[in-house]
């Protein structure tokens, strides 16, 4: 366990093991819960407003229907290296 000061400003500097662990950066927003015996920082939740929150009812009615067989691994491999040599290609000329 890793302890740490309160400033006179009320700031506390995090350790930077806890930091990359969390992968918190500078700028993080943090939510403070206040509990009866401790304090828990976590990440405030960010919602793009772009994409709204839905229910999984609703993610699933949005799904494209596929019918057919399932891809195998090899097409899905196939299909990767002739996109990487595609853009290698594309990058040489």
């Amino acid at each position: 366990m890793t302890t740490t000061r309160v400033s006179s400003k009320g700031q506390v500097v995090l350790p930077k093991a806890v930091r990359d662990a969390h992968g918190w950066m500078a700028g993080t927003e943090l939510e403070v819960v206040d509990r009866a015996s401790e304090v828990v920082l976590r990440p405030k939740a960010v919602h793009d407003s772009r994409f709204p929150p839905i229910t999984l009812e609703e993610f699933k009615a949005m799904r494209p229907k596929v019918f057919g067989p399932p891809i195998t691994d090899e097409e899905i491999r196939e299909v990767v290296l002739r996109e990487a040599a595609r853009r290698y290609d594309a990058e040489r000329d």
